[in-house]
C-alpha cells in the first residue's frame, strides 16, 4: 500500500525542504499514523522487527511533540571535566578547563539519550555545583514521572528549570530526552529536525592572546582548511587592532568575525570598524559589541556598521529570551541573532528561530565551551534546519581530550553527520564518574 505523508505547517521547521520522508516501496514501511499511536516500548519492538539495512523512517519533530509517549526508566547526571589545549580568554572571563555536566536518560524501551549542560563563568548563570544540583532535581523528577507525550515532558522540564537562570541545564536535559526519542525511532537528529543537510562548516575561534600567538593560530587554522576565523576582542582596543593585523598576515584570505562579548563602549566599537576600514579590513559580522543591556548603544553601533561599512551586528548576550527578540525586531536594532542552546534551551531556541525568521533576521548558531556531545546536538539541529548563515560550533576543537565516542566526523572545518540513530555519539558513563 502506498502512503503519502504531508508535513504540518509550522514555521520553525520551514527552514528545511523536507520534514518527513516516505518509503512507499519499502516492505518494512510503517505508516506515520500507526507508528505515532504506539507507546514508546511498542514502537521500539516494531522497529526492532525491521532489518538493519532498512532505510530509517524520518519523522517531523513537531508531530512527535504531540504524539510520541516518553516513558523514562533511568535518568542521571555526572560532572564532565575536560582539559583545554590552552586557556580560553574572552572579554568577560577566562576558562582554564571545561567543567560541564553530562546527562544520561534511558527509556523503558532501552533507548538511551545524552545531553550536556555547558558552564562558562559570567556567561551561563549556572556554575558546575548549581548545574549538578538542578540536573539531579530534573533527573529525579523524570525517574518518578509517569509516561507523558514528548511535548508534555519537555514542558514539565521547562517548569522545573525556568528562564535564563537554568537555561544551560534545561538544554542538557532537553537534549537527552530528544536524543532518546530519536534513538527510539531510529532517526538521526539532523533528519528529525528537517533533513536539509547532513553537513555544516564551522568557523574557529581565536581567543584573546598576543599578536604572535594569534598569528601562529591563524597560520595553523589556514593549513587545516578554516576559511572563517572568529576573533575574541573587547579588552583592549589597540591590542585588538594589533592582533587583527598579525592574523591578516598569517592568513591573508580569511574571513573574520569580531566578537567583543560586551567589551566595548559604543564609541569604541565604531572606532574599531573605522580603523579596520582604513586598513582595508572588513569583518563579515560584529558580535555583541556592547553591554547586553545597552540597547541604544547596540542600535547605534548596528546602524553605523550597516550603513557605513556594510557590516551586520549580531546579538548574543543581548538575546536570552523571546522578549529580547521582540525588542530587537520592533526596534529594528540589528540584523543577526546568535542562537545558543545553553542560553535559551532547545525548545526556546526553536521558538526564537521561528520568530527571527518570520521577521527576516539572519541567524547564527554558537555554543559556550562544549564537548562533541552538546556541539553535535547543536550541529545536527543546524544541519537539519538549514537556515543558519553563520556557524560557530568549534569549541570541541579547543579541547585537549575528546570524551565522546563515535558521533559526527570531522574534516577540518566540516562536520559530517551520519545516519546513526539520534546524536550518534555517547560517553563511557562509568569512566567519567
Amino acid at each position: 500500500m502506498e502512503t503519502t505523508l504531508k508535513s504540518p505547517s509550522h514555521s520553525f521547521l520551514q527552514c528545511s525542504p523536507t520534514l518527513f520522508t516516505n518509503y512507499p516501496n519499502n516492505s518494512n514501511f510503517i505508516t506515520l499514523t500507526r507508528c505515532l499511536s504506539l507507546k514508546s516500548g511498542a514502537l521500539a519492538k516494531t522497529m526492532a522487527s525491521t532489518t538493519d539495512t532498512a532505510t530509517p523512517i524520518t519523522f517531523g519533530f513537531k508531530n512527535l511533540l504531540e504524539t510520541f509517549t516518553v516513558d523514562v526508566h533511568k535518568a542521571e547526571n555526572r560532572p564532565l571535566n575536560v582539559p583545554l589545549i590552552a586557556p580560553f580568554t574572552i572579554a568577560s572571563s577566562r576558562l582554564d578547563k571545561v567543567e560541564n555536566v553530562a546527562i544520561r536518560i534511558e527509556l523503558s524501551n532501552g533507548a538511551v539519550g545524552w545531553g550536556e549542560a555547558p558552564i562558562l563563568p559570567f556567561v551561563t548563570a549556572e556554575d558546575q555545583p548549581m548545574a549538578m544540583a538542578k540536573a539531579s532535581e530534573a533527573c529525579a523528577f523524570l525517574r518518578r514521572c509517569p509516561a507523558l507525550t514528548l511535548g508534555s515532558m519537555l514542558g514539565e522540564i521547562g517548569a522545573i528549570l525556568p528562564g535564563h537562570e537554568f537555561a544551560s541545564v534545561r538544554a542538557g536535559v532537553e537534549m537527552a530526552i530528544i536524543d532518546a526519542v530519536a534513538n527510539s525511532i531510529r532517526v538521526p537528529l539532523w533528519r528529525l529536525f528537517g533533513g536539509a543537510s547532513s553537513t555544516i562548516t564551522t568557523d574557529i575561534t581565536i581567543p584573546i592572546v598576543s599578536p604572535a600567538e594569534a598569528a601562529e593560530l591563524a597560520s595553523k587554522y589556514n593549513k587545516e582548511g578554516f576559511k572563517t576565523l572568529k576573533l575574541k576582542v573587547g579588552k583592549n582596543l589597540n591590542a585588538d587592532i594589533e592582533v587583527l593585523q598579525a592574523i591578516r598576515v598569517a592568513h591573508p584570505q580569511c574571513q573574520f568575525i569580531l566578537d567583543a562579548n560586551e567589551g566595548y563602549k559604543p564609541e569604541e566599537a565604531v572606532e574599531v570598524l573605522e580603523r579596520l576600514h582604513d586598513m582595508g579590513l572588513t569583518p563579515i559580522l560584529f558580535e555583541q559589541p556592547v553591554d547586553r543591556d545597552d540597547w541604544d548603544g547596540l542600535g547605534y553601533v548596528s546602524n553605523i556598521a550597516r550603513e557605513r561599512y556594510g557590516v551586520s551586528v549580531a546579538a548574543d548576550e543581548s538575546c536570552r529570551s523571546l522578549i529580547d527578540v521582540y525588542k530587537i525586531v520592533e526596534g529594528n536594532i540589528l540584523d543577526v541573532i546568535n542562537i545558543k542552546l545553553a542560553k535559551v534551551g532547545v525548545m526556546g531556541a526553536l521558538d526564537i528561530i521561528e520568530k527571527a525568521r518570520a521577521a527576516g533576521l539572519d541567524l547564527m548558531i554558537g555554543g559556550m565551551v562544549e564537548t562533541r556531545l552538546a556541539m553535535g546536538f547543536a550541529g545536527q539541529l543546524a544541519a537539519g534546519l538549514g537556515c543558519f548563515k553563520f556557524i560557530d560550533l568549534d569549541t570541541p576543537l579547543l579541547l585537549s581530550q575528546d570524551p565522546v565516542l563515535e558521533g559526527y566526523e570531522v574534516s577540518g572545518a566540516v562536520y559530517k553527520f551520519t545516519n546513526a540513530r539520534g546524536h550518534g555519539g555517547f560517553l563511557h558513563w562509568d569512566n567519567i564518574a
